[in-house]
């Protein structure tokens, strides 16, 4: 898919930039206190327990935290699946092992950078067992390591979609569109018609949802927005 210039960019610019400025300044005992709250309003409600394929994010740069979702999935016996940058540049970032211990409730990238000019901007999602499978990937960020993880070809496999998707973001309005970090990863994949079985669950603090946001032709809403305030079905 091949997206044009979003309406109202400078907007959706300004407000991102105010977003991720706010989240950034998030003591640590906060980002750890929401993001335990938010978790916990997920872990208890059906749609999650009755989930039996997740797709989860790790944390980062004080996103909203997912340790207690991943844990909490790997002792149920659900397949975890984590998205994996796919992109035709040669990868940055270094390939420095797996990443040993437990997830951090949000963890810092091992490094910054910016994606090249020829890069696909696409993302594949691969099961992931253990925090063992993880390794730093294109950005430093955790991902299933290719070596122990292949990823899912949804269009060899058409019946395939995850039961239930928590969606990281960096704002939501109260319709569940999204404003992410502009690369268009999210965007690109939620267009698989195979996402269109699954259900959305944008995860976030609550100082993030906004009351509307500018949308673009090629945003998908979420299902439902989730919070340190709790759950809540759109």
């Amino acid at each position: 898919m091949t997206h044009s210039t979003p309406p109202d960019a400078e907007a959706r610019q300004a407000l991102r930039r105010a977003m991720l400025s706010r989240r950034a300044a998030l003591p640590p005992d906060e980002v750890a206190r929401l993001g335990h709250a938010a978790q916990d309003a997920l872990l208890a409600s059906p749609a999650w327990q009755a989930a039996r394929q997740v797709l989860l994010y790790v944390a980062v740069r004080n996103e909203t935290a997912t340790a207690r979702l991943l844990d909490a999935a790997w002792a149920d016996g659900k397949q975890v699946l984590l998205p994996r940058c796919v992109t035709s540049a040669i990868a940055s970032a270094p390939a420095s092992g797996p990443v040993s211990g437990p997830i951090s409730g949000s963890v810092a990238p091992t490094q910054t950078a910016s994606p090249a000019a020829n890069c696909d901007n696409e993302m594949c999602l691969a099961p992931c067992a253990c925090a063992a499978d993880l390794k730093p990937g294109r950005y430093g960020i955790a991902e299933p390591d290719p070596a122990r993880c292949p990823a899912i070809d949804m269009d060899v496999a058409p019946d395939f979609a995850p039961d239930l998707a928590v969606i990281p973001g960096v704002a939501f309005d109260r319709q569940g569109n999204r404003l992410g970090h502009g690369a268009g990863y999210y965007d690109r994949f939620l267009a698989h018609p195979a996402m269109a079985r699954t259900s959305l669950v944008g995860l976030a603090y609550a100082f993030q949802i906004v009351p509307a946001l500018p949308v673009a032709p090629w945003d998908r809403p979420v299902h439902a927005l989730c919070t340190e305030e709790g759950l809540t079905w759109l």
